[in-house]
């Protein structure tokens, strides 16, 4: 009976030390989980801040919902092209703002489109959402007249010309009208960032979504009317 007693103390101590080794296993197996989901939501939201994991051959049009509409950093596809960048057209160093500009205009006078990237050219800068003018800088319909001529000499609009054509020309297929629209708005929104800004504050505040053809295009020109006079061209008229 006594022999009986101590092997069935042997045998729930044994089992309570399974028990004890099997619970400890439980709680590493789910730590490992905890952590590796943790590290999973952490490199999710690290993608979505910085850009990672999107299709990067389809600009999308952007949706604008901070106070900052001016665009940064190297422009997606044709950036590194060019040797340019957002950051070089700021009031803090006219000099790389005017150099920049520069580079951009020079495309205006050196390229030359065909037939169809022509239609496409004035489809974009004069018919899409009414087209997109220098209005701060003079009183022009569009940078462009309905034939695809240009209508406005200011060194703003050969630069805008000049990177439509350079994408028409170079990234066609990996750019909608919509989007090359919208990238040609990002740079006017660098030579005119006091309008610009206060445009879409305006926009924003009456419900209207603040992307890049919105607040660059013609289709909401001259909703910043009446208020405080917006200010701060960058490079040359």
């Amino acid at each position: 009976m006594e022999e009986e007693n101590k092997n069935e103390g042997k045998m729930n101590k044994e089992g309570n030390m399974i028990n004890v080794k099997y619970m400890i296993i439980g709680l590493l197996v789910l730590n490992i989980l905890v952590l590796l989901y943790s590290n999973f939501q952490l490199i999710g939201d690290t993608n979505i801040a910085t850009g990672v994991g999107t299709n990067t051959n389809t600009i999308q049009q952007t949706s604008l919902n901070g106070p900052d509409v001016i665009p940064k950093g190297i422009p997606e596809i044709y950036g590194k092209e060019l040797e340019v960048s957002y950051d070089d057209v700021s009031a803090n160093n006219p000099n790389k703002a005017d150099a920049t500009i520069g580079i951009l205009g020079d495309l205006d006078v050196k390229l030359t489109l065909d037939e169809k990237q022509k239609e496409r050219y004035i489809n974009i800068l004069y018919k899409l959402e009414n087209g997109i003018s220098c209005e701060y800088c003079c009183g022009a319909r569009s940078i462009i007249f309905e034939n695809g001529e240009a209508a406005c000499g200011c060194a703003h609009s050969y630069a805008m010309r000049g990177l439509a054509k350079y994408l028409l020309i170079n990234h066609r297929d990996e750019y909608t009208d919509t989007e090359i629209l919208e990238e040609v708005g990002k740079w006017k929104t660098l030579f005119f960032p006091g309008q610009v800004t206060q445009k879409a504050a305006i926009l924003k505040s009456q419900g209207i979504e603040t992307n890049y053809v919105n607040i660059a295009s013609n289709k909401y020109r001259g909703i910043e009317k009446g208020a405080s006079a917006g200010s701060g061209m960058v490079g040359g008229c």
